[in-house]
């Protein structure tokens, strides 16, 4: 499977997609550009879905369920999102110290949007497989 069945013509989706441009402004496209760098990385959309599979972690919680990354990052990755509005970061001021987060309205948005395209990526795994074997046959 490639498409959805449902999915419009590649002329409609063009078209959606200049439309979908032509209507920002500048200052749209600069945040557009800056939201999908880092919303789409790596980092965030797997905190983006532990966030979404378990309601709220505290920090230590969420490192855990991302193999390999870094405190540095994490904590980075969980102020841009927090920054953007896709996390809420509540903080308890306990001694010790009890930091928790959650999704936001938007950060469900996200994940909602990204299912999809999750959806087509495992779908379409083996055509990935068959393509990149090709390829490195040459």
């Amino acid at each position: 499977m490639i498409l959805p069945p449902d999915t419009p013509s590649l002329d409609a989706l063009l078209q959606q997609s200049h439309e979908a441009c032509d209507a920002l402004s500048a200052d749209d496209d600069g945040l557009k550009r800056e939201i999908l760098t880092h919303a789409g990385n790596r980092w965030s959309l797997g905190v983006v879905h532990a966030l979404g599979v378990a309601g709220t972690l505290r920090h230590a919680e969420i490192a855990r369920r991302l193999d390999g990354v870094t405190q540095r990052m994490l904590t980075r990755t969980l102020r841009q999102l927090e920054r953007d509005g896709l996390i809420s970061r509540h903080d308890y001021r306990e001694v010790p110290p009890r930091v928790e987060y959650q999704l936001t309205p938007l950060g469900r948005g996200l994940l909602a949007g990204m299912v999809p395209l999750w959806r087509w990526v495992i779908d379409n795994a083996q055509g990935f497989r068959e393509a990149r074997q090709q390829y490195d046959k040459q």
